[in-house]
């Protein structure tokens, strides 16, 4: 049966950040919200990635994991030009081995408080 994380990390009102299967941890897409629940970089596709990576981080971490655990991830993009920037932010926080990403144009997505959102899946050894 998955287990929850931490209440902390885990939940905001009935929205789970991450649920850990076994050894599998599954996290919800992240977005840019800073962890007063704030907006992070509104316009800035760049400011947005780097939250979005740290907040992706911290649900690893809850998890008992480090990014090195994350064997893949799904970007959302707002516009395709954005997967330059997000790549690069992406490199400074997967400093070993890169896990796959499939990325995905979702023009809906195109209001200045969501210009990324990336979900990821982790392997978390006992």
């Amino acid at each position: 049966m998955p287990a929850s994380l931490p209440a902390e990390v885990a939940d905001n009102n009935a929205y789970s950040y991450g649920v850990l299967d076994g050894e599998t941890l599954h996290v919800s897409g992240m977005v840019a919200f800073a962890p007063d629940g704030s907006y992070v970089g509104i316009g800035d596709v760049q400011a947005q990635a780097v939250q979005v990576f740290e907040n992706l981080a911290a649900v690893v971490e809850a998890a008992g994991g480090t990014l090195d655990d994350v064997v893949s991830t799904t970007t959302y993009l707002a516009a395709a030009d954005y997967a330059a920037a997000v790549g690069s932010v992406r490199r400074r926080f997967f400093t070993g081995s890169v896990p796959p990403t499939s990325t995905v144009v979702v023009a809906p997505m195109a209001r200045e408080q969501f210009l990324v959102e990336v979900a990821a899946i982790a392997h978390i050894p006992d």
